[in-house]
């Protein structure tokens, strides 16, 4: 029956919002109250169901969203990402310019967070789509790979780090055997299946749609690349100094915070700031507008995400995930396909990666010397089953969707096929190493 009430949750949303025409946050709204009662939420805590799915999906996005958007603004609005795209161009040429974005992608989804990492390349894939009319969907989506693997697959990600610990995995070996089953995996949901979605016209946010300016208006090769990648680079500088600074102490403190991705952002923006906004011969006024622009593009796609958070946390508070992962404890099943099968099937459920893989970790870790299995292996199981077909009620899939500017039809098409294929080609990649190690 639960898995009923669900099924018929997720095809009531996608009615609503395709059919009815109905705005995506009272859609999700509606459906979200709607379960929760037909999963037996009691009706004095719906409401906190509500605010908590709200609080805490905002909680860690809406400053590194919106930090994340005034940033793409500034670097689109100052030249920064077309002297960055030309450069690309000119490195890799058009005919390669996926494989330059794909590997882009890789290197800066290793140490960043997902959504700053999202927001952090969409200026770039949108100013090539742009400047050389480019399908945004079809070159873009390779990079959007990239980071979907590295968050999903690769320590020091949340799930991955936090699986490595349940199954007493070495991180290290965790991470390389990552990138093993990572590589072939972003291949072919990347430049592979991307072939086959050269026909989406797609019309990405206006917002990150500036007018070419002359050669001599851009800023420099440093200062553009520079300042679109402080972030990543203040990441990747942190988190290697976190790793080699052995105990806690005070500079160890002061690495944590500045390591923390809204902090980053802020950082990041205050330079921008001044690097492509004042430097650049703009008045403060002028980059302040800039910013103000940014917050009114992407205000529905706060609003969308938190919708997701409302939905999850219905199916979190009802106890659905426990539900689903006993019946399929029981099954006879070769143990990886297990760990992959139960976090897909709580990712389809409840929309969250992170919440799927520790969820599935908690059932499986328990068992972790029965399970006749190499840890490391069973971290990069689960962590490919928490990818499995991103849908309705992932913010993932919204943040896609409303960015790209597509139809339901052409995000089911495009992005949750792209994460199935990430899914199953990573256990493909995790079963083939077991057969060695």
């Amino acid at each position: 029956m639960t898995l009923l009430i669900i099924f018929l949750c997720i095809v009531a949303l996608i009615l609503l919002i395709s059919w009815g025409k109905v705005n995506a946050f009272l859609a999700f709204l509606l459906v979200s109250i709607g379960t929760g009662l037909a999963l037996g939420i009691p009706f004095n805590n719906i409401p906190q169901s509500v605010y908590k799915g709200i609080g805490d999906t905002l909680g860690s996005l809406v400053v590194v969203i919106v930090l994340g958007a005034m940033l793409g603004k500034l670097v689109a609005e100052s030249g920064a990402a077309q002297r960055i795209s030309s450069v690309l161009m000119k490195l890799f040429g058009v005919k390669y310019i996926q494989l330059a974005l794909m590997l882009t992608g890789f290197v800066i989804g290793i140490p960043l967070f997902y959504n700053v990492g999202f927001v952090l390349i969409i200026p770039l894939i949108f100013s090539v789509a742009y400047q050389y009319k480019l399908p945004a969907v079809y070159i873009g989506l390779p990079m959007l790979a990239s980071l979907s693997v590295t968050h999903g697959f690769l320590p020091p990600h949340p799930s991955p780090a936090a699986l490595v610990g349940q199954f007493h995995a070495n991180m290290g070996v965790t991470l390389m055997l990552g990138v093993l089953v990572a590589i072939p995996a972003v291949i072919i949901a990347g430049p592979l299946f991307s072939q086959t979605l050269k026909k989406i016209a797609a019309k990405p946010l206006q917002s990150f749609a500036a007018e070419p300016l002359p050669e001599s208006q851009l800023p420099g090769v440093f200062n553009s690349f520079i300042s679109s990648l402080l972030p990543v680079l203040m990441l990747i500088v942190t988190t290697a100094c976190l790793f080699a600074i052995p105990g806690d102490g005070p500079l160890k403190t002061l690495l944590t915070f500045l390591g923390e991705p809204g902090i980053v952002m802020l950082i990041t923006i205050i330079i921008a700031t001044f690097s492509l906004g004042i430097n650049m011969g703009k008045s403060m006024q002028a980059v302040m507008n800039i910013y103000g622009e940014a917050v009114k593009d992407v205000a529905m796609v706060l609003l969308i995400v938190s919708g997701s958070g409302i939905l999850k946390q219905m199916f979190v508070d009802s106890g659905v995930s426990t539900q689903i992962a006993a019946i399929l404890q029981g099954w006879d099943i070769q143990p990886l396909v297990l760990g992959w099968l139960i976090a897909a099937v709580i990712r389809l459920a409840l929309g969250s990666a992170t919440v799927a893989g520790l969820t599935t970790a908690g059932i499986l870790a328990p068992m972790t010397t029965q399970l006749h299995v190499h840890p490391s292996l069973m971290v990069l199981s689960i962590g490919a089953g928490s990818l499995f077909f991103s849908h309705v009620n992932d913010a993932g899939f919204w943040l896609f969707k409303e960015y790209f500017n597509l139809s339901l039809k052409d995000t089911f098409r495009s992005w949750s096929i792209m994460e199935t294929i990430v899914s199953v080609v990573g256990l493909i990649g995790v079963l083939i190493l077991h057969v060695f190690i």
